[in-house]
């Protein structure tokens, strides 16, 4: 058995009916030229030989009594495959529109918790001739990274489908659930071990906690300007209780024209990414009369796995950004938010050792479970100050373009979480050059046609980047101060002329008044 980590388990304590806790992505696929088999028995069958790559595929969870702890993973030997895999088909036309809207409708649905916690729909239909692909998973067995670490395992870089070595035979002893006296000692056994390693880490808790309460204490501003210290968002329409009805749209645009515009403007990607968000939530709300005069703030998921880390858990914590809603220039909103993203990683950074850290808490689901069904079902939601107004997030994905039982992935979409007080979530994944954006939200308070308009918004705020002076450009249109005129070199023989006395040169300023000295030096030193 393996033990989920505090955070793995707080996505399941905290999944109710209207927040369902698992992630997906909608791919794009198009079939070789030529193609005349089923894609779906194709992609069921190669899926069938790879489900022991990864063990998310084949392992459940067992519940411990009384929900006294965590769940612990266990393997599952008789993996369903018709039930994990579907197939389903759009009606005509086929359109992208109809294909989201179909997506927002699968991802609304809880997984099966009796079974290994994974969907996949591969569907057709599509008037361009391509196939889609839908999968989702439990966020308490995967985060962002380990998605794509999963996605290794399910595709191919060649449109040869390589063979795998097929799985050894498993020497379990062949039962559905453990025993409850193996749970219990399992769930002992587990928190004990977790109060030692905090023990264990609290001189290096101490000694990240002093640095990054430095970094927090060297954000001191110049009187005038934004601060970079955060308080409470403002209330908004996405700060609301939430529904499990979905809406979701797509947006894809050239990574490379992103990172060359961030350079050229003076920020990351990322920065691009977030300012384009904030411009589109600032006219999607001004167009309503409901822009707040404080700035949104976003939720940032940052990653703290390391670079050789590949295993299959959540190891994540967020930061909040200043979109800077409230200023109209939209060279002063980027600077802004460039400022407010670039400190809340640097605090992350100092506090990256503890952040991680599993806290054991004894009846903690049961606890975590009843707070979560309450502050849903109560409207505490809409009532309670809000911490964030929307979740944004950059997670990177496979450079090279991937393929799937001999087709080839042309788009590569997130689908992602919203929660209640944030129930728009905007995810961005970056895959063979281009960023795929995925907008996923309860659809009460954010419907199909609106997201949509909400993509058209992002567009418009990527145009208004792109018109921003590069920092060339701004450096020459910055205002120049005027250096005096360097006196004229004096004939042989005959003296300078002095400096008319209405008019102190910076030199004379400098030396009290005695340029002519001042002068004199500098001559000797340069012979």
């Amino acid at each position: 058995m393996d033990h989920l980590s505090s955070m793995d388990a707080a996505f399941l304590h905290l999944e109710t009916p209207e927040t369902p806790m698992h992630v997906g992505s909608l791919m794009l696929f198009e079939l070789p030229q030529g193609y005349q088999g089923d894609y779906y028995e194709d992609v069921k069958a190669m899926l069938g030989k790879r489900l022991h790559l990864c063990t998310v595929f084949h392992r459940k969870l067992a519940q411990m009594p009384f929900d006294l702890a965590d769940p612990v993973w266990i393997d599952d030997d008789d993996v369903d495959l018709d039930y994990h895999v579907r197939s389903v088909t759009l009606r005509r036309p086929g359109t992208m529109a109809q294909l989201e809207q179909l997506v927002a409708r699968l991802h609304s649905s809880l997984l099966d918790r009796s079974r290994p916690l994974w969907e996949m729909v591969v569907i057709d239909g599509l008037g361009n001739g391509r196939v889609a692909f839908y999968s989702k998973a439990h966020h308490s067995g995967i985060d962002g990274k380990a998605g794509v670490e999963m996605a290794k395992v399910l595709y191919d870089i060649s449109p040869a489908t390589r063979e795998v070595a097929p799985p050894r035979r498993a020497r379990g002893t062949g039962r559905y659930q453990l025993g409850v006296s193996e749970l219990l000692q399992a769930a002992v056994s587990n928190s004990a071990q977790q109060y030692l390693k905090v023990a264990k880490l609290l001189p290096s808790a101490v000694k990240a906690l002093g640095a990054a309460g430095k970094v927090i204490a060297t954000r001191k501003t110049v009187k005038g300007e934004r601060k970079l210290g955060l308080g409470l968002a403002p209330k908004t329409i996405f700060n609301a209780s939430i529904t499990n009805q979905r809406s979701f749209s797509t947006l894809s645009l050239p990574l490379a024209e992103l990172k060359a515009l961030g350079a050229r403007v003076g920020g990351t990607v990322n920065t691009v990414v977030m300012a384009m968000c904030s411009g589109a939530l600032r006219r999607f709300l001004k167009e309503r009369g409901l822009l707040p005069k404080k700035p949104l703030i976003a939720a940032v998921p940052v990653s703290l796995r390391g670079a050789d880390d590949d295993a299959m858990n959540n190891q994540v914590s967020m930061v909040r950004v200043d979109l800077a809603t409230d200023i109209d220039d939209p060279a002063e909103r980027f600077k802004a938010i460039h400022a407010s993203s670039e400190a809340g990683k640097a605090v992350v950074r100092e506090l990256k050792p503890v952040l991680g850290v599993d806290l054991p808490v004894t009846g903690a689901p049961w606890l975590l479970s009843g707070m979560a069904s309450l502050i849903g079902r109560s409207g505490l939601t809409s009532r309670l100050p809000a911490a964030g107004n929307v979740a944004i997030s950059n997670v990177p994905g496979p450079p090279v373009p991937l393929y799937m039982a001999g087709a080839r992935m042309t788009h590569f979409y997130p689908v992602s979480i919203p929660s209640h007080g944030m129930a728009l979530n905007i995810t961005v994944q970056s895959y063979a050059g281009s960023l795929e954006f995925g907008l996923t939200a309860c659809r009460r308070v954010l419907p199909q046609d609106e997201s949509h308009e909400l993509i058209e918004h992002l567009r418009a705020a990527l145009r208004e980047i792109q018109n921003l002076p590069g920092l060339a450009d701004a450096a020459a249109a910055a205002p120049q101060k005027s250096l005096p005129a360097a006196p004229a070199p004096a004939a042989p023989g005959k003296k300078a002329a002095k400096a008319s006395p209405s008019k102190t040169t910076p030199a004379r300023k400098a030396t009290g008044g005695k340029p002519k000295r001042a002068a004199g030096e500098a001559g000797k030193r340069a012979h």
